[in-house]
């Protein structure tokens, strides 16, 4: 029997290389001889990095870069097994995990570290990168990832502006010249799921802003300086960014990506599992397991399980998920390529004490599928 293990991590819990050892840890119990193939993943989101490197035999490296607020954070980037692909998550440096709940303020807020990790892969000689963009706490229409590959944001008066979504309002003209010139022969991805367009009621400062830390004052006051950094970019660069699809992800940082490194935009979910090969590795399968943290009725809005769920079953193999818990609207993935559900928590328990368990919990989750895989029972009637 061979088995795919494909899960995506359990937030706050275990990654999902330890998902998928606890998984195969339970199940081996009962089937020791067969044959296991683990593929860590994600959608896009936090854990992509830690993902794409572990499903790939990657390399990460760890550098002091800006942070959110302009302080040094300590954040990784990895390089996957093929030795050409780097892969950033933008919120290692620029994430809003980084910033305390009562100091968020897009305003402020800059992606300078981002653009400093771009510049470190480059250093590597990489001829790919991966930006994945979910969790950012910026606003800065990625200005200050750029600004960190040499291109220079200027006022009125020719001087370079300070860091932060409100500065580009006072934009007046970009300078490309002293880009890094290495972006030419790299080819950018992105991680986005979302469409929003850079400006208006739909786009980042208005979607986004308030879970950055924005008041109703700061998102007004966000997007109309996200439109003079677009009415900039069309007059100095002669791109129209505005309204295009998927410019308002992560404040903006998808803007950036399309104008200054024309990259291209995909989701989350697909990147992942084209890079690890899910489909190359799931062939000839009996059987794949999946899970997340929480499944409910938004996993099948591009989160991990629908989407592995989708490459298993264009190859005819059923498809079982394990989840820390289940939520309102479970039961949608079952027009969506999974086969069964079953949660890992046994009983009434708090989270933290679910989270502590994790990984016993799904081993035990684990075992008792494959003591029901052996079952042979005669159905009656």
């Amino acid at each position: 029997m061979k088995i795919v293990i494909a899960p995506d991590s359990f937030k706050e819990c275990l990654s999902a290389i330890d998902v998928a050892t606890a998984i195969e840890t339970g199940m081996r119990r009962v089937l020791p001889s067969a044959e296991f193939i683990k593929v860590p993943v994600a959608d896009g989101g936090e854990g992509t990095l830690q993902s794409l490197v572990d499903g790939t035999a990657g390399q990460f490296y760890s550098r002091t870069v800006t942070g959110p607020l302009g302080e040094p954070v300590e954040a990784r980037f990895g390089v996957l097994g093929d030795g050409k692909t780097a892969v950033i998550e933008m919120a290692e440096a620029s994430g809003l995990e980084r910033i305390l709940p009562h100091l968020r303020n897009p305003l402020l807020t800059t992606t300078y570290g981002t653009g400093e990790l771009v510049r470190e892969a480059l250093n590597l000689g990489v001829s790919r990168i991966i930006v994945a963009i979910g969790g950012s706490a910026t606003n800065d229409g990625g200005a200050g990832m750029m600004a960190a590959l040499g291109v220079r944001f200027l006022n009125d008066k020719g001087e370079e502006l300070p860091a932060g979504g409100a500065a580009l309002a006072d934009l007046a003209s970009i300078d490309c010249s002293t880009m890094d010139s290495r972006l030419a022969n790299v080819r950018v991805t992105a991680a986005c799921d979302v469409n929003n367009p850079l400006t208006g009621s739909k786009g980042a400062s208005a979607v986004f802003g308030p879970q950055k830390g924005a008041t109703p004052a700061m998102v007004v006051q966000l997007d109309k300086a996200l439109t003079n950094y677009a009415a900039v970019i069309q007059q100095c660069l002669d791109v129209d960014i505005e309204h295009v699809a998927g410019a308002g992800a992560a404040g903006g940082m998808g803007a950036a990506l399309l104008t200054f490194m024309d990259a291209d935009l995909k989701p989350g979910i697909n990147i992942v599992l084209e890079t690890v090969r899910l489909k190359a590795q799931a062939g000839g399968a009996d059987l794949l397991i999946t899970g997340e943290g929480r499944l409910d009725g938004q996993t099948v809005h591009g989160k991990t399980p629908v989407g592995v769920a989708r490459v298993a079953k264009a190859e005819g193999i059923p498809v079982i998920a394990l989840a820390g818990s289940v939520g309102k609207g479970c039961e949608a993935v079952y027009e969506h390529g999974i086969d069964a559900v079953f949660p890992v928590v046994h009983g009434a328990v708090s989270l933290p004490e679910a989270l502590e368990a994790g990984r016993e919990n799904l081993e035990r989750t684990a075992e008792n599928v494959a003591r029901l895989l052996q079952l042979k029972v005669p159905l009656k009637g």
